[in-house]
């Protein structure tokens, strides 16, 4: 995990970032809403995102999201934000264009558009079918991609991904358990793609830890098959700690069932899920529990910001493109108008930092990220383990 000290010069590069963050938290109250946006009731606001050819003399952005079909809510809410960005930012050089990706032709069609109309970046997409679709459309203009997924299978060769993905979370979390005592781990993860990821990053959260794996169980999405992956596991010895790779729903049931078959003492785990899951503290079967995320503080102040230009509240992943807009804007300082995109710009080992605190892209374009740890309690969540502020040497 990242270390709390930053050098000089990688402590300038978070800052000039870092001020638009000061200028977001100073623009608005700090009231707490809901940690994940409702369906929007009615179109929010598109009056400074526009579609077409940009104007001539800048810098030329395309956005993939998208905006019909059953993710359009999530797409428009990106858009926003992205919009939002842009005018907090100043970046009146740049020009963000939204393609939608859930239209006719797909992802490939939209990043075509966008290439044809000049784009020397794409942000976005936001699914990962739409990430694979999009990367060699790109990658043969040599127009890099800053995608939304967070299925680390995508990134690399042109593409780096902002998403949250779990197998930091897990690290974070893991790390932060072993220093409160645990030595034996044990997970319960979903029959899937997400599973198998989160187990294997489970795996090698416990050995970097230094603890030992007593076992791992997988389960169907049936009560059925959770009650005998937990029956199963806990005749395998007993754990100090149990990672519940899964939604909020599906622990709630589990860390019940592991509570009744007599783990009491047990340290319950979860992932960045559980971070749009406030009504976890309902339960006491979860009070105690601990997950990694990005920090919601700078994320409550854009909500309410949001909610007041918008009439809606946004998605919890809009700050992905406000993040990745303002990423733009403090790029194109440096970004010649007459030239592509300066990828190179985006390997600053001192990283960034935005809306979801400090970030910065590893060898595989994968966004490594600063998480906090939280711990449900029965009044809600509390910061256990503060996110760092930065990145160490």
């Amino acid at each position: 995990m990242a270390s709390q000290r930053l050098s000089g010069q990688r402590h300038s590069t978070l800052s000039r970032f870092g001020i638009i963050c000061m200028a977001l938290a100073l623009a608005g109250c700090q009231a707490i809403l809901p940690r994940s946006g409702p369906p929007e009731t009615t179109p929010p606001e598109q009056t400074e995102i526009t579609t077409g050819i940009p104007d001539d003399g800048l810098r030329r952005i395309a956005l993939l999201v998208p905006t019909s079909g059953n993710n359009a809510g999530v797409g428009q809410s990106i858009a926003n934000a992205a919009n939002m960005a842009i005018l907090d930012a100043g970046g009146e050089g740049v020009r963000i264009t939204t393609y939608d990706t859930a239209s006719v032709g797909g992802a490939a069609r939209a990043a075509n558009s966008a290439l044809t109309d000049g784009s020397r970046l794409i942000l976005g997409p936001l699914l990962a079918d739409n990430v694979r679709s999009t990367a060699p459309v790109a990658r043969s203009a040599g127009v890099p991609v800053i995608a939304f997924s967070n299925d680390t299978s995508v990134s690399g060769n042109g593409t780096y991904l902002m998403g949250f993905t779990p197998d930091q979370s897990i690290a974070r979390v893991t790390s932060y358990a072993a220093g409160q005592g645990a030595r034996r781990f044990a997970a319960l993860v979903p029959e899937g793609l997400y599973g198998q990821r989160a187990s294997a990053a489970f795996a090698r959260a416990v050995r970097d830890a230094g603890g030992t794996l007593v076992g791992t169980r997988t389960y169907a999405r049936s009560r059925r098959s959770l009650q005998l992956a937990v029956t199963q596991l806990n005749g395998e010895g007993e754990f100090d700690a149990i990672l519940i790779a899964d939604s909020g729903t599906t622990a709630r049931e589990a860390a019940q069932m592991i509570r009744d078959r007599g783990a009491t003492d047990a340290q319950i785990l979860g992932t960045e899920l559980w971070n749009n899951q406030p009504n976890l503290v309902r339960d006491p079967a979860m009070h105690g529990a601990l997950f990694a995320s990005v920090s919601d503080r700078m994320f409550n102040t854009l909500s309410n910001r949001y909610r007041s230009r918008f009439s809606s509240d946004p998605y919890r992943l809009s700050s992905l493109g406000y993040d990745a807009a303002l990423l733009v804007v403090r790029i194109a300082r440096e970004w010649p108008t007459d030239q592509p995109f300066p990828v190179n710009e985006l390997r600053d080992e001192g990283g960034f930092s935005g809306v979801d605190g400090a970030f910065r892209f590893d060898s595989n374009g994968v966004a490594q990220r600063a998480l906090e740890v939280q711990q449900i309690r029965p009044n809600g969540f509390t910061v256990v383990s503060p996110a760092p502020t930065g990145f160490g040497g």
